[in-house]
């Protein structure tokens, strides 16, 4: 599969892989097709996932500038379009106690507030663009894996009540049981705000939204050759070349270092693999899963599920190093043995459904939304680590108000602050792979 950091481009014109979400989604909205010939605007956006698509739509309705997104495949091609669909309170992966500790109380909790008003943004656009993604009921469990687990959960729901002023909830193992039956479930921190959906439905009304506000949307248009000068940007795709006093870099974990210069290393692209089963019968789903609230653990290498509405369960964690690595059919045996493990009763249970894709970790593990170093009024957003369905949607809001004159939209100074690149580069897979096995190591402990 395409690899951010060895293919030069993700190509053009793909179709999306084939997963679950792709055959529930229904019919794609229309586009604009490739671009053709020359184009100017005042905004160029590079992807066509839920950053892009939102910065595109909040910046034709609140500012009335109308964009031109650029996309090299199909729109929410990438994770926007194969993600485990769980809209929360999240983004990146830094735990809150070390939040804490590194940025201080008050920036934490206000970051915690920019995170909420996040999920709220996705509550909103759903709500305005009658957007039919079938969202589930609110509740979020954080599951104790292990009996030793359970202390460092009741200490981090004291983080949230006391620190964030936030009402999230410990569940006893006897009590999660009612939600979450099988082995490995010795506890909880719960939280009432977050839910999930579908995904692709959520990407594709954002792109009905933003194309109805003004914006254009352009598929099959990756960016070939990227040439600056005098503040005025010229972006060559396949079919023709787009002017833009201003861009906006939105492909977070399928950024090609080949794209710029100036935007390559920021990232590291992180494979993480989903498995769909077959419905669930009657007695299965009362010793697994009874409800439909999002699901995930305390390993390091953290599992995430939950019941989907026709009784499947999904079920996704990581996997492959490499792109090469991907297909390899051990990476879906891992992810069916810990589901499995978990659940008991499914024992054997057949999988209908097995994808990937990248999800991208910044060096300090947390989002960022900025002005890109070297370029004259160029912008990106990302890294938001696998937890970004709902922050990706606020990163765009927040990346319109900044292309139209606020500074840092934001009170949160290292939201905006430029992510520094990973040293060691051609090293990253090979400490990458050591991590991991480290993890696999303390997880089965």
């Amino acid at each position: 599969m395409y690899d951010p950091l060895v293919s030069a481009t993700p190509g053009a014109g793909m179709p999306h892989s084939p997963s679950y979400w792709v055959d529930t989604a229904g019919e794609a909205p229309d586009d604009d097709g490739p671009v053709s010939g020359a184009v100017d605007v005042e905004v160029a956006i590079i992807g066509a996932g839920y950053t892009g698509l939102s910065c595109a739509l909040h910046l034709a309705r609140d500012h009335g500038i109308n964009a031109v997104v650029l996309e090299a495949n199909q729109v929410a091609w990438g994770c926007s379009g194969r993600n485990g669909s769980f809209a929360r309170i999240s983004g990146g992966r830094v735990p809150l106690a070390q939040l804490i500790k590194r940025y201080g109380a008050t920036r934490a909790k206000a970051y915690f507030e920019e995170m909420s008003d996040g999920l709220n943004t996705v509550r909103g656009l759903i709500r305005d663009g009658a957007i039919a993604c079938d969202p589930q009921p609110d509740g979020v469990y954080k599951v104790a894996s292990h009996a030793s687990h359970v202390e460092a959960l009741k200490h981090e729901v004291g983080l949230y009540n006391d620190v964030l002023n936030y009402r999230a909830e410990f569940v006893s193992g006897s009590q999660v049981h009612s939600v979450h039956s099988g082995a490995e479930a010795f506890g909880a921190l719960y939280m009432p705000d977050g839910f999930s959906m579908h995904p692709l439905k959520l990407a594709w009304g954002l792109h009905r939204m933003a194309r109805t506000a003004g914006a254009r949307v352009h598929t099959s248009s990756p960016v070939m050759e990227w040439h600056s000068s005098n503040g005025v940007h010229r972006l060559v795709t396949p079919g023709g070349v787009v002017t833009a006093r201003k861009v906006v870099v939105a492909t977070n974990g399928y950024t090609s270092p080949a794209l710029n210069r100036a935007t390559a290393g920021r990232v590291l692209p992180v494979h993480s693999q989903i498995i769909v089963t077959r419905p669930l019968t009657s007695e299965e789903k009362r010793l697994s899963l009874p409800g439909s609230e999002c699901m995930f653990d305390t390993r390091n290498l953290l599992s995430y599920y939950r019941r989907l509405p026709d009784d499947r369960i999904l079920f996704g964690g990581r996997s492959a190093i490499t792109g090469r690595e991907a297909d390899d059919p051990r990476h879906r045996q891992n992810l069916h043995d810990a589901l499995c493990r978990k659940f008991p009763v499914l024992a054997g249970i057949e999988v209908d459904y097995n994808w990937g894709g990248w999800v991208a970790v910044s060096e300090n593990s947390l989002p960022f939304i900025c002005r890109v170093p070297g370029l004259d009024n160029v912008y990106a957003g990302g890294g938001y680590a696998g937890s970004g369905v709902s922050f990706s949607v606020q990163t765009g809001k927040r990346l319109a108000q900044m292309l139209t004159g606020t500074t840092q939209p934001t009170s949160i100074d290292f939201l905006h602050q430029v992510p520094k690149r990973f040293p060691f580069q051609p090293f990253l897979r090979l400490g990458q792979r050591m991590t991991y096995a480290w993890y696999r190591f303390k997880d089965s402990q």
